[in-house]
């Protein structure tokens, strides 16, 4: 181990010095550079165009830009979206035409977290795109449908990257272990560790491996461990943006998986976003909604079970309260389901946003004054409760002349389905009551 590592850590990490030097060497993306796939083919095409590299954070955005410069010849200018304003952009944009002045040499302006400008700053890149001075790479992890204006969207052709999977990052721990961590073993437990603990991260994976081989150095070990994990590595969670792609996205796979009467999944999701750092109060609120929007009259115990749930967290926080929304959403998930009441809303909602602002018939007004009674409020209302059965068959309860309508169509499913027979019944009593009217 003494010569582990002999020499002087080199000052760039070990990320950097093992950023490929070749498409070739590139691991993961090969939906994108396989042969005859549309980076491969861009590389390969001899002429450069202007892009936007969608995906998770180290997946290769940066690198895949830096190769398209290599590749082409061209000088790479980067500029960070987190740290630059108008004036970087214009001082960029002078130094791009003062190299093809000197040099001939054209320019990728490469901007990364390109969702972080604002309107105006991505605006400022149109002009010099149009002309053909530089060609522009942005990167970024949000989906660029929302983050990046349209007209820079509409110049820039979209490429999704993916994480890397676990046999992908097999691949780059095997290539960090020959060429950095000589010496360096490492048992099977402890390797399929860090792969997770990276989660699809190339970056990540790196620099806890460069973490790792300081602390076995200074430990003076050479066989890593799943226990030797455990006592150098501090705690991570694992990649989740709170307010980002990946936050969406698995409160959508949570709420799916919910309506398709999978509990397994549902717990799944609910658990990868409580690990990942959610606020368990933001999960409380989405977990009503399911009960309200996905379950609704046909199972209504399922509205008390999460709201109860949500004051559960909200008493005994974490991680006692979690296990009362875990509860929550296993119950949702194999419950019967219905939409009907939220599409009932919303047909009413559609329906009245359109229709006239129809005056309230005068048999179902209120008459508290005499003045009111010689108006005819309330003249011919019948009492439900006074009526056989408890139902004034063929009343009318629409204000006058509008159209029939039926926005609440319950299912065939738990109590619902008790509900359509009802409705059906009550419907049958106001036929025959019309009937006879006639």
């Amino acid at each position: 181990m003494s010569d582990l590592f002999a020499s002087a850590q080199p000052a760039a990490p070990l990320a950097e010095r093992l950023r490929p030097r070749h498409i070739d060497e590139v691991i993961g993306q090969a939906h994108l550079l396989g042969a005859g796939k549309p980076l491969r083919m861009a590389f390969a095409s001899g002429k450069l165009h202007s892009m936007i590299l969608w995906g998770p954070p180290g997946v290769g955005k940066t690198t895949l830009a830096r190769l398209m410069a290599s590749a082409f010849d061209a000088e790479f200018l980067p500029l960070s979206a987190v740290l630059s304003g108008v004036k970087d952009i214009r001082d960029a944009i002078a130094q791009a035409q003062h190299t093809l002045q000197q040099s001939g040499r054209h320019t990728i302006l490469f901007v990364d977290e390109v969702h972080r400008f604002n309107k105006s700053q991505q605006d400022a890149f149109l002009p010099f795109v149009e002309q053909g001075l530089v060609t522009f790479i942005g990167a970024t992890t949000e989906n660029p449908s929302f983050e990046v204006n349209g007209a820079l969207l509409s110049r820039a052709q979209v490429y999704v990257l993916q994480s890397l999977s676990a046999s992908e990052l097999g691949q780059l721990f095997e290539r960090a272990q020959q060429e950095a961590l000589p010496g360096l073993e490492f048992d099977a437990a402890a390797c399929e560790r860090l792969i997770g603990f990276a989660d699809g991260d190339a970056r990540r994976l790196l620099n806890v491996l460069e973490q790792l081989g300081t602390a076995a150095n200074t430990a003076q070990v050479t066989h890593i461990t799943s226990e030797f994990l455990d006592n150098t590595l501090a705690q991570s969670l694992r990649r989740f943006d709170k307010g980002g792609e990946a936050f969406y996205d698995q409160i959508s796979a949570l709420h799916k998986s919910v309506r398709g009467s999978n509990p397994d999944a549902a717990l799944y999701w609910l658990v990868r976003m409580l690990d990942g750092g959610a606020d368990p109060k933001y999960l409380a609120r989405r977990i009503v909604r399911m009960a309200w929007e996905d379950i609704g009259l046909a199972d209504p115990r399922a509205i008390t079970l999460t709201l109860d749930a949500a004051q559960t967290y909200e008493r005994l926080g974490s991680p006692e309260g979690e296990l009362a929304l875990a509860q929550a959403v296993l119950y949702m998930a194999v419950a019967a389901k219905s939409n009907a009441g939220y599409v009932a809303y919303n047909a009413a909602r559609a329906h009245v946003s359109q229709d006239a602002s129809r005056p309230v018939p005068l048999h179902l007004r209120n008459a508290p004054t005499k003045l009111m009674k010689q108006l005819d409020y309330g003249r011919d209302y019948r009492y439900a409760h006074d009526e056989a059965g408890g139902y004034a068959a063929g009343e009318n309860y629409f204000p006058d002349a509008m159209p029939e309508v039926s926005f609440y169509q319950p299912t065939n499913r738990g109590l619902e389905a008790k509900i359509a027979e009802k409705l059906a019944h009550l419907r049958e009593l106001d036929a025959k009551a019309k009937n006879k009217k006639g």
